[in-house]
């Protein structure tokens, strides 16, 4: 096998040639293998050159009331007032404790999130 570690983007580019050309591999098959230690590579240097953000708390918010067909009324029960609820969707109030662990265990979004400022 002719695998080496992916240092620089003409390795990366190369790697995702790689990996296309073994897409259909069986399992645990000498191809199959291959494709999983490029797939493992490729990974990693992902992690390291294109890391991705953790979304701010309230556009998590935002997503899963959209993705759940939410309204500022549903949520009336883990922030606070109607007015309350507008103020924190609109950016003009931050998450207080109590908001953030009601929300937390309301619409299931992780606490790593709701805690970032």
């Amino acid at each position: 096998m002719d695998i080496r570690p992916i240092k620089i983007n003409e390795d990366y580019e190369a790697a995702l040639i790689e990996v296309e050309a073994l897409m259909d591999a069986e399992p645990d098959t000498p191809e199959g293998d291959r494709l999983d230690i490029w797939v493992t590579l490729i990974e990693n240097y992902e992690s390291k050159h294109f890391p991705i953000d953790l979304p701010d708390p309230v556009s998590a918010i935002a997503f899963v009331m959209e993705r759940r067909g939410l309204t500022p009324k549903d949520l009336v029960p883990c922030i606070g007032r109607l007015n309350r609820v507008y103020e924190v969707l609109n950016y003009k109030r931050g998450l207080s404790l109590r908001m953030i662990r009601n929300i937390h265990e309301s619409l299931n979004i992780p606490l790593d999130i709701l805690l970032r400022s």
